[in-house]
């Protein structure tokens, strides 16, 4: 793992860098024949081949009662400021991205600053669902850049399994729960090379959790919908578009990208946006056979697994890019 640098006192050429990776997942996991056998029970059909084939999905994992959101994301984080020699203490900026948030206010992310025992340092949500890591990291290296932080917590935390329909089997068998994290610090060379963000609401109601609360009580529909084929379609096409883009931000092409870190939403999704951009999928970060759609969990949760299993390594230039609803999307190009 690179180490931060102190960055010049000229901020003009200050960067941001990530330092340390950090990841956790609820001690259950529930395989495909598990999750099969819990369908059957309410009359609905699926199969580990049916899964598998549509989404190269074996397994998830899904938190307790007790677990919260801000729980899994504290752990990750302590092991992200593990990884990168640094305390809690050490810690000037918080930016958590959910969309299963402990409670509506205050924010996630400064329930977990109280639980890692830091006060003072801002600490806010991010909500751009499956994107939500990369639009919170775009906003970190922002900062960094800028002198408003030195050593932020990037953290995307999911407990998706408390809005899923298990009475739709198109969507229940797709997401999982989980939490990834990074710390990213100031330093004098260059680390996150380019971010590109994007959103179009025209397309909201294709992935969506319509209801909110009022008066008390649920209004609207408090459980996920999605047009899996409208995803998929738009998916693959905005994921190559905005790869393109930030490489031609970087001054990089295709041909530098050591590891694709993509959103771990279905594999043919990763698949398409590999082959579009001529990458083997050799280069291409999987964990969704395990993990399932963790949403804003997804990439950090895969980039953490990656540094660990000693795939992704020092001075490797790799990309995060995610899709999610809203719909929104991104990705950043980093040299680790």
């Amino acid at each position: 793992m690179t180490t931060s640098a102190t960055p010049p006192a000229d901020r003009a050429e200050r960067y941001a860098r990530i330092t340390g990776t950090g990841s956790a997942l609820p001690a259950r996991r529930v395989s495909n024949q598990e999750l099969a056998a819990e369908l059957a029970a309410r009359g609905l059909e699926t199969s580990d081949e049916w899964i598998v084939e549509r989404t190269g999905i074996r397994a998830r994992h899904f938190a307790d009662a007790q677990t919260c959101t801000s729980d899994l994301a504290t752990r990750a984080a302590r092991h992200a400021l593990e990884a990168a020699g640094r305390r809690p203490e050490d810690v000037d900026l918080i930016i958590l991205a959910t969309s299963t948030p402990d409670m509506v206010f205050p924010s996630t992310a400064t329930i977990v600053q109280h639980k890692l025992g830091i006060q003072g340092c801002p600490a806010f949500d991010v909500q751009a669902v499956c994107s939500g890591f990369v639009y919170a990291l775009s906003v970190a290296d922002a900062m960094v850049r800028a002198g408003s932080a030195r050593c932020a917590l990037v953290i995307g935390a999911e407990i998706f399994s408390r809005i899923l329909d298990f009475n739709d089997r198109t969507t229940c068998v797709l997401f999982g729960d989980g939490a990834g994290a990074v710390v990213v610090e100031a330093s004098a060379e260059p680390g996150i090379l380019a971010t590109r963000l994007h959103a179009d609401g025209r397309h909201r109601e294709i992935l969506q959790v319509p209801g909110t609360v009022s008066g008390g009580q649920v209004s609207g529909v408090p459980l996920l919908t999605m047009d899996g084929q409208a995803v998929f379609k738009l998916a693959v096409g905005v994921l190559d578009e905005v790869a393109r883009e930030v490489l031609a931000a970087a001054g990089r092409t295709a041909a530098d990208i050591d590891w694709l870190v993509p959103h771990q939403a279905n594999i043919r999704i990763m698949q398409g946006t590999a082959r579009k951009l001529k990458l083997p999928l050799e280069r291409v970060v999987v964990t969704v056979h395990e993990h399932g759609n963790t949403s804003a969990a997804s990439i950090p949760l895969a980039l953490d697994q990656a540094v660990r299993a000693g795939q992704v390594r020092a001075g490797d230039t790799v990309m995060l890019e995610g899709v999610g609803g809203g719909f929104t999307w991104g990705a950043v190009l980093l040299d680790f």
